[in-house]
């Protein structure tokens, strides 16, 4: 299964680019956060964009919580396999950089909550750009 995955770039415009690559699962993360850190929680994200694509896993993204409900974050990763993905938390132990930021985090009690779920991609929906062509 070929899925298109929509990896949000470090350049200067902060532009989606899209990387044809096989990935069959995605890791969704739901974080229960401390909503009187989010600034704190959304450092602790931004140090995983660099942390998991070493690792060795596909950052599709994290996400804060923005309206609605205040206290629920996600980060999405994806993978080619559980096996790649069993490999790459092995890589993410022993990474320095990966170690203390999960420390910061239990340190600072950002995380108030975690849950893991495992979901495939329906091949031909991912990644696809709006054709919506009426006023905004």
């Amino acid at each position: 299964m070929t899925a298109t995955a929509v990896i949000l770039g470090d350049d200067s415009t902060a532009r989606f680019k899209a990387r044809r690559t096989r990935l069959t699962i995605t890791c969704v993360i739901r974080y229960q956060i401390d909503p009187f850190q989010r600034n704190e929680f959304k450092k602790y994200a931004e140090n995983w964009g660099r942390i998991i694509p070493r690792c060795g896993g596909h950052l599709i993204g994290y996400f804060l919580p923005h309206e609605g409900t205040n206290d629920v974050a996600w980060g999405l990763i994806a993978f080619d396999s559980l096996a790649s993905y069993e490999a790459y938390r092995t890589r993410l132990k022993s990474d320095p950089e990966a170690r203390e930021n999960f420390a910061m985090a239990q340190n600072k009690r950002l995380i108030l909550r975690e849950e893991r779920n495992f979901v495939e991609v329906v091949e031909g929906t991912l990644g696809l750009p709006t054709t919506f062509v009426g006023p905004r």
